[in-house]
């Protein structure tokens, strides 16, 4: 039996995870450049087909169960928290062999994932009132952090399902290098109409397409207006002594956790030792032997200079 999602068929039959692809690579020293300049890059085609109709497979299973469950209205948005406690089946993008490089080339091997969602946004029928959404990520980091600029603290990826190839369908928006600024102009409230900021760019996008991006850029998602419903999957990676938004509490107790790598435990927050086996705050990053990630890279001849957030 099939169950038919706005514009994409799922089957109800188990799905089964894409094969193993192979180890990570750092980023280069052009995409650094613009990333530094421009606070975001897109990598395209991160995802194969087969991968694509796999994550938006799981993707569909999540928002049917939402529409089920009463959690969601037929037909309109979901944006929900906690992506692979919610979709086990999302794991394989949190250190995908594609863009994962682009974070510990970044911000090193003590990081987890902070915060992730799954956003699945079908056409707007009806015009929506005015809400001025531009921001930064981060929440009060952008009040309480007086530095100017403010530091980077995360970095995020954004998965790309369905086609956004043609602006209007609720495209990712940015303005490129306004990272580097801590304010923009906007209006006294949300609900005044009130311009986009100069050099607003929408980013257009394919299936499999990935935005690796600054949580400290400016952005916004536009609203869908398209038949063609915005399907995305988020994750956001900062350094292992800031707190997490997401909570993994039930999956470190589930079947599929067993079946997860050593380097995606680490990331989704689990603990790196067992009680009582080193004295010692693991997040602080005192103990690399029992941060996975760092065994990773120092296995794959990744720890050098050249990196500076890789040397122990």
């Amino acid at each position: 039996m099939t169950t038919t999602l706005v514009n994409s068929t799922v089957s109800t039959a188990a799905v089964t995870a894409p094969a193993e692809a192979p180890v990570s690579t750092p980023m280069t020293a052009e995409q650094r450049e613009q990333f530094d300049r421009d606070g975001y890059l897109v990598i395209r085609g991160a995802l194969t087909p087969d991968e694509v109709a796999f994550y938006e497979a799981a993707l569909d299973r999540v928002y049917l169960d939402g529409v089920s469950a009463g959690s969601v209205q037929p037909g309109m948005a979901m944006h929900r928290l906690n992506a692979v406690a919610n979709c086990p089946e999302a794991v394989g993008l949190i250190n995908h062999p594609k863009t994962f490089g682009l974070i510990w080339s970044m911000l090193g091997w003590n990081v987890h994932i902070y915060h992730s969602h799954l956003d699945v946004h079908p056409e707007i029928k009806h015009q929506k009132p005015f809400s001025f959404e531009w921001h930064q990520d981060g929440g009060r980091q952008n009040r309480e952090i007086e530095s100017n600029p403010r530091p980077r603290l995360s970095v995020k990826l954004a998965y790309w399902l369905t086609d956004l190839t043609e602006t209007g369908r609720g495209n990712f928006t940015v303005v490129p290098g306004s990272h580097l600024t801590n304010r923009i102009d906007g209006p006294p409230r949300r609900d005044i109409q009130w311009p986009d900021p100069e050099g607003a760019t929408q980013i257009t996008a394919a299936p499999g397409d990935v935005v690796f991006f600054d949580r400290r850029l400016w952005h916004t998602r536009t609203d869908n207006y398209s038949p063609i419903t915005r399907k995305g999957m988020f994750f956001a990676y900062s350094h292992r002594w800031g707190v997490s938004r997401d909570d993994n509490t039930a999956l470190f107790a589930s079947a599929a956790y067993d079946t997860f790598t050593p380097v995606q435990k680490q990331l989704l927050g689990a603990p790196l030792a067992a009680p009582g086996e080193i004295v010692g705050d693991h997040a602080w990053g005192h103990y690399p032997a029992t941060t996975p990630l760092y065994g990773h890279l120092k296995d794959s001849g990744y720890l050098d200079s050249s990196f500076p957030f890789l040397i122990p």
